[in-house]
């Protein structure tokens, strides 16, 4: 098993669970973040208006941190490539701040309701 976790705008989130969705993948966790890559933040990224403490100081059109959106999703080892394709496909604009994802080994799940443990319990 994996996790894939995805870094995304926030715009994108419900194109995403409708794709992860069509490939059989309902069962998403999603949170609120905020963070800057190495362009360090871009200020039309955002839909409302910039504190003066958001901006940073000295750079133009930069921030110190812009609101993305933390998915993760647990697949299997065989479904990453179809998944990672989908979530690249759907967020993918050619602009900077199109997001990163990360997939990492997950050596155990387990449903707390039932006690399944492994692919049974995802």
């Amino acid at each position: 098993m994996k996790e894939v976790i995805a870094i995304i705008r926030p715009k994108k989130v419900a194109a995403t669970r409708d794709v992860l969705e069509e490939l059989g993948h309902p069962a998403i966790t999603v949170a609120s973040v905020l963070g800057r890559g190495k362009q360090r933040g871009i200020a039309g990224e955002v839909a409302f208006p910039l504190s003066s403490e958001m901006l940073t100081k000295g750079r133009i059109g930069g921030m110190k941190f812009i609101p993305k959106r933390y998915l993760s999703v647990v697949v299997e080892n065989e479904e990453v490539a179809s998944v990672v394709g989908a979530i690249v496909k759907v967020n993918q604009t050619a602009q900077v701040g199109d997001g990163k994802i990360f997939v990492c080994p997950l050596d155990q799940a387990v449903r707390v309701r039932t006690g399944e443990t492994g692919p049974a319990a995802i």
